[in-house]
């Protein structure tokens, strides 16, 4: 039998980026509000509008989306459905990739190009200053300090609050922290890819936000049999539910994003922020990678 669960983002804790913005740590990534291959404009907009809305009815105030997810559309949808916005929102947005179709992404880490990534978002998004942009991918064409010289740029002009960064190592990390004040990282992670493992910890360590895309994969362990499943079917739930409850135990700097194009999708999402493992069936899990 399935489990009733409470759907309230804010039962997962809150987090402060920089020590001083709080947002609870049960997000939403936008990338799903999109065409196949995070391509084009979704099947169903209004229900997208929906899933945003209601959201915010659930408590979550953290919003992550990109300029390249559409591209474009991700981020007009997000300004159609929830603006003027609530003063507790926090929308999280991302630039430095470019689009050629489906599935295709190249980075541009071009400074001029940065720069313009970052006042198309804010007019797409209806705001005069991003909460927290993300350097999407850095350009192994493009120096380091030369991205991140224009969003410093855009930061002391005011257009940005605060800097984070995607898909980095902790060598790229530590070369950006020398360089401006990096609040958070959205890097992979979940049950089975681990591969950041010792970004999270650095995070951990120097208090900064860790946001993980693909939050939810679980493979061959939600397979019927499979510890994830078994552990699910114990507490009548679902293996993903138990996915995002791992992610949340795991670590206090977590900040799981799952985004979805469905109400039901986002509710059962949400719904992880009031599961409780118990040790032992963290442990259980923890030790699967």
């Amino acid at each position: 039998m399935r489990k009733t669960l409470q759907s309230d983002a804010r039962l997962s804790g809150v987090f402060k980026l920089n020590g001083e913005l709080p947002v609870y740590r049960m997000g939403f990534g936008a990338m799903r509000l999109t065409g196949n291959g995070i391509w084009g404009e979704p099947k169903d907009k209004k229900e997208c509008i929906n899933v945003l809305k209601r959201a915010l009815e659930l408590g979550v105030n953290f919003i992550d989306t990109a300029d390249s997810y559409g591209p474009e559309v991700s981020e007009n949808i997000i300004a159609e459905a929830l603006y003027p916005y609530p003063t507790d929102l926090i929308i999280a947005t991302k630039g430095g990739l470019t689009r050629q179709g489906p599935d295709r992404w190249t980075p541009v880490g071009r400074a001029e190009y940065l720069i313009q990534c970052v006042e198309m978002s804010l007019r797409r998004l209806k705001t005069d200053r991003i909460d927290l942009y993300q350097m999407h991918r850095f350009d192994p064409k493009v120096p380091i300090e030369e991205s991140l010289g224009a969003l410093k740029e855009m930061q002391r002009q005011g257009k940005i609050r605060y800097i984070g960064l995607s898909n980095v190592t902790v060598a790229e990390l530590e070369k950006a922290k020398r360089l401006v004040n990096v609040v958070s990282v959205q890097n992979m992670y979940n049950l089975v890819q681990r591969e950041s493992e010792d970004v999270l910890h650095y995070c951990e360590k120097n208090q900064l936000g860790f946001i993980p895309w693909f939050p939810i994969a679980s493979g061959d362990l939600a397979r019927p049999g499979n510890v994830l499943d078994k552990i699910a079917k114990q507490k009548g739930i679902t293996p993903a539910q138990i996915a995002l409850a791992w992610l949340l135990k795991k670590s206090p700097a977590m900040l799981p994003i799952p985004g979805t194009s469905s109400t039901n999708h986002l509710e059962e999402n949400t719904a992880s922020a009031s599961i409780e493992l118990t040790n032992e069936e963290f442990n259980l899990l923890d030790g699967l990678s």
